[in-house]
């Protein structure tokens, strides 16, 4: 499975931004489709997370009522709509694939290479 990641860039505070991920390979391989993002100097962190129905959704404390992630199945795509965003969303977001739930632990098989977003002050 490949996870081709884009949608990133620069926005002040306060700003949208709309990450989009396409998966290629078996279906079966993203049932569960997800993003985690990485700031310099700090651990990866998990972001939010869906499964291949939308039925079950986790988002971390952090982004909740900001954040929603949704999925068209017939792209093969995860998207991450992010609003209100703050300096502190800086990130590199990495889209994330795997076949069960794992909620917000690293553990997913598949990894994309992760878009930078920027959120100036």
């Amino acid at each position: 499975v490949q996870l081709q990641a884009s949608g990133g860039g620069l926005v002040q505070a306060g700003g949208s931004l709309r990450l989009s991920c396409v998966a290629s390979g078996r279906t079966t391989s993203y049932y569960v489709m997800g993003w985690f993002r990485q700031a310099p100097g700090k651990e990866r962190e998990f972001v939010a997370a869906i499964t291949w129905s939308g039925g079950r959704i986790s988002y971390a404390d952090s982004v909740k009522g900001r954040f929603t992630i949704s999925r068209d199945n017939s792209e093969r795509s995860v998207y991450l709509q992010m609003n209100s965003l703050k300096p502190e969303d800086t990130a590199v977001y990495f889209c994330v694939a795997d076949s069960y739930w794992l909620g917000s632990t690293r553990s997913y098989n598949y990894w994309g290479r992760g878009t930078q977003v920027t959120v100036s002050s």
